[in-house]
This record gives structure tokens, C-alpha cells and sequence, in this order.
């Protein structure tokens, strides 16, 4: 390689010989930037930009679908499957195994950022510094939960980093990380509490975490504990109260459920916290593969106006579609969330000429069809009011206050048009209720959670042909 740089710089060499100048100076140029943590932190004004710059990171794992809805019986191949190795269960330390880097690279920006805020005082804008820690503290618990839920045991890592020399820290139990899940989140909540003429309906932006997302994540987060890691009564009255505090922050359910998914966050009245998505920025928008293409896939289709097609594979993959298990779920032809969740392509048959079923693509992310094409840039939402009121449901039931859990059951179920819950209203018959409502309401979104493996191994035998394997909440109504 130096022997063709030789060759390639020569003959610039003897050109800028016969016009006077040097061919070093030719070669040797001064970088325009080397921005680095020493610095860049030169003034309270450079907090608020790289705090957003810490954002990519939580788009980026809410995204992910890898090991949490991959994993599950929820989707299953279509056209042209991307499904990984872990879709097929196949983990080993060369296939489908897990780099922590993309979790630890947040986590470590989250530490720099405290590390180099102490030295700046804020004294003309105190709320802006409030805000800010309130913001990273909460970006930080997300990481270690979103984390946690797939490793289980993990590293602590609570200082800066600032040089070469990186401690190598040993995997702490998932108690110990769910305990600083819990700290970072209480103090987010803190910190957004003391800003002046606080309000809990107040969300700046539905792209970064305010006090009503917060308690949200910290719903979700005391419910993993109490049901996968024992937590109990304790944790369940912590979600009813993280929840409740949800329900007063304004946010209200969508009463058209086509317009979950459709309406931006910023305009959702049912969401509370999103990932956003740009048109020219969607190539990494999960939702891609679950587009079909129109030649050599909708092309053809006596139905083909009502499907989400792209032109080009370059706007969508065709690899995903809705399982029959996942389509199993929904008894009530009635559902209105049907149409939001799939549609089943038709064809004709080439040898009998007649109607038939094929691909059951996916509704609820079908993006934005534009002049030229479809575009797959729909925010991917994380947290939202129905998710909410399914978590304290889910609590209400494992305190034994099974009427409490049938309202907010209810709650959910009247939006969906399919009446109010009539079965059984003993606590195991209304978790799987709470559980199978939960695969109608919520199904196709991303959800990163413990791996397949995890349910195998601890769900009771007899829930495992019930119904598909929701990952994070399936472990929850086991409870392990």
C-alpha cells in the first residue's frame, strides 16, 4: 500500500515542483476541527446540543426489533425474509450474539455529560440545567432497562470516561441494575419537579423524555421487577402510582384507532413518548421490512389498493408479515383495530382462476405514500396511554384487585369496539385476558425485550400454545 501511495503522490509531487511550492505543503493539512470532551464543553450553551445528540441512541434501540419482536411468534417471513439468527433461536458467540457497545457508548455520553455539567452553575438559567439532568438521568434509566431486559446481568458503569484508560467492570445482578433504573428514574422525576411552574401535562416535545414519559418508563421498569425479578406488592403499588401520575399528565386515548400510528406524535394525544422519523432519514426505520414491493409482490393483487406497497425494494423489503398465531388473537371480527394491524393480500390463481389468500401484510406502520412513493417514516412510538392503562390493569391484577384491572381492561377494550370483558374474574383468568388484550393492542410495534429462550425456560408449559410469545410481557404474567 505505501508503494502505490508513493506512485500516486509522485507525480504531484513534480507539479508542484515545477510550479515552486513544496509537495509537502501539498499533503500536510491542518484539520479544521478536533472536537473532543476537553474541549468542547466551554459553555452552558453546549449542554442542550449534545444532550440531543444522545437521542439517535434511544431511536436507534427503540428501533431495534432484534431481540425482542424478531424473537417472538409475532411475525414470520414474507417475501424476501430479514429475519436474523435470533429469529430462528440460534445464539452462539459467533451467531446472533450481543455487542454491548451501542448500550454502553449511550450510557457513557449520559456519564460525561454529569461529569461536565458539575463545573457550571447555570445562576442566569437554573431550569435549563434542571431540565437537562432531568433529561439524561431518564435517558440513562432507559438504557440500562432497555438492557437489562435482554442480558439480565450487566455492568454498572456510572463514571466518565475520559481517556484511554476504560475499566473493564464485571456484570452486576439484574437487581443491582434494576436499582439504579430506579434511582436515575427518580431522579429525572427530581429534577423535572423543580423546574419552575411545574405541571404534569407539560411535554416540551413528545421526541424526548418529559415527566409524563417518565413515569411511563418507570411504570414499565417497576413492573419487569416485580413479575420477572420478584419484586412483588411493593412494585406493583409503584406502577398503580407511576401510572396514575401518566393519567394526569393530559394525555388521552385516540378515540379513531387508525389514528395511533397515523398522526404524528407531536400532535397524538395518546402518546407520550416517540422516536421521529424523517423522510430522507427512514432507511433504518424498522417498519421497512414489513412494506411489500409491487413487482414480484402487490403487482397482481385483486386487492392491491388497499395494500401498503412500495415501487422500489429500496422503500420496502416485503419481509415481514403477521403470523396466524398473532391474527389468532383477535376473536372479534368486530375489532377495529383490525384493519390497523393487517391486511391479507388476494390473488387470483393462475390454474383456477379463483380468489385466494396470501401475504397478511402489516397496517400499522405503513409510512406515508408520497408523489413518487411510499415512504416508511412513521414515528416508532415507545410509550403511549393503552399501554399504560394495560400496565396498571396488569398490577391491579397481581395485588389480587381483579375489579380495578377489569376497568381499566375495559378501558382499552371499549375503544377497540369489542365490548366489556365477561369471562372469569379470578386472577389467573384475567392476566391472560390482560395478556391477550395486550397482543391485539400493541401488536407489530417494537419491543425489545428478554430473549426467547427466557420464555422456554420459565413460562409454565401449558400458556406456551395459547398464544404468540410477547417477549417482555409474556415473562411478566408468568411470574418470573
Amino acid at each position: 500500500m505505501q508503494k502505490i501511495i508513493n506512485i500516486l503522490i509522485a507525480p504531484a509531487c513534480l507539479l508542484t515542483l515545477l510550479v515552486g511550492s513544496g509537495c509537502k505543503k501539498m499533503i500536510e493539512v491542518t484539520p479544521q476541527s478536533s472536537i473532543t470532551e476537553q474541549t468542547y464543553f466551554k459553555s452552558e450553551g453546549d449542554f442542550d446540543p449534545y444532550l440531543t445528540g444522545i437521542y439517535p441512541s434511544m431511536r436507534s434501540l427503540a428501533n431495534n426489533v432484534t431481540y425482542g419482536t424478531e424473537r417472538s411468534e409475532e411475525l414470520i417471513p414474507a417475501l424476501n425474509s430479514r429475519f436474523s439468527t435470533a429469529w430462528s433461536q440460534i445464539l452462539s458467540p459467533s451467531t446472533g450474539a450481543l455487542n454491548y457497545n451501542d448500550w454502553y457508548k449511550a450510557i457513557g455520553n449520559c456519564n460525561l455529560l454529569f461529569d461536565k455539567i458539575k463545573g457550571f452553575s447555570f445562576s442566569s438559567s437554573p431550569d435549563t440545567k434542571a431540565r437537562i439532568l432531568a433529561e439524561t438521568y431518564a435517558l440513562r434509566g432507559y438504557f440500562y432497562f432497555h438492557l437489562t431486559r435482554i442480558i439480565g446481568d450487566a455492568p454498572i458503569m456510572l463514571q466518565a470516561v475520559v481517556d484511554e484508560n476504560v475499566p473493564l467492570l464485571a456484570r452486576s445482578p439484574a437487581k443491582d441494575v434494576m436499582k439504579q433504573v430506579f434511582s436515575d428514574l427518580d431522579s429525572a422525576i427530581f429534577y423535572f419537579r423543580s423546574v419552575s411552574g411545574f405541571s404534569v401535562k407539560t411535554y416540551p416535545s413528545k421526541y424526548r423524555f418529559a415527566y409524563g414519559s417518565v413515569q411511563a418508563l418507570k411504570a414499565d421498569a417497576k413492573l419487569w421487577d416485580a413479575k420477572v425479578l420478584g419484586g412483588g406488592s411493593a412494585d406493583f403499588n409503584d406502577v398503580v402510582a407511576a401510572a396514575s401520575e401518566v393519567e394526569a399528565s393530559g394525555l388521552t386515548l385516540n378515540a379513531d384507532y387508525g389514528k395511533v400510528t397515523s398522526t404524528r406524535a407531536s400532535a397524538n394525544t395518546e402518546v407520550a413518548l416517540a422516536a421521529y422519523y424523517l423522510r430522507d432519514e427512514t432507511g433504518a426505520n424498522y417498519a421497512l421490512n414489513a412494506l411489500p414491493y409491487l413487482v414480484g409482490g402487490a403487482q397482481g393483487a385483486v386487492n392491491i389498493d388497499s395494500l401498503p406497497y412500495v415501487q422500489t425494494t429500496t422503500n420496502g423489503q416485503g419481509a415481514y408479515q403477521i403470523s396466524a398465531k398473532s391474527k389468532a388473537l383477535f376473536t372479534n371480527p368486530k375489532d377495529k383495530r383490525i384493519p390497523y394491524t393487517w391486511v391479507t393480500q388476494r390473488n387470483i390463481d393462475s390454474r383456477t382462476k379463483d380468489t385466494v389468500n396470501g401475504i397478511s401484510w402489516i397496517t400499522k406502520y405503513v409510512g406515508t405514500k408520497y408523489a413518487d412513493d411510499r415512504v416508511s417514516d412513521n414515528d416508532v412510538i415507545m410509550y403511549r396511554l393503552a399501554d399504560v392503562f394495560l400496565m396498571k390493569a396488569e398490577a391491579y391484577a397481581g395485588l389480587g384487585n381483579t375489579t380495578d384491572a377489569i376497568t381499566y381492561l375495559n378501558k382499552v377494550r371499549s375503544r377497540a369496539g369489542t365490548g366489556n370483558y365477561a369471562g372469569a374474574t379470578d386472577e389467573p383468568s384475567v392476566e391472560l385476558e390482560l395478556l391477550n388484550e395486550r397482543g391485539e393492542s400493541c401488536s407489530s410495534r417494537t419491543s425489545a425485550g428478554t430473549i426467547w429462550c427466557d420464555f422456554i425456560l420459565r413460562a409454565p408449559l401449558t400458556y406456551i400454545p395459547m398464544y404468540p410469545t410477547w417477549l417482555v410481557r409474556l415473562l411478566r404474567y408468568t411470574g418470573r
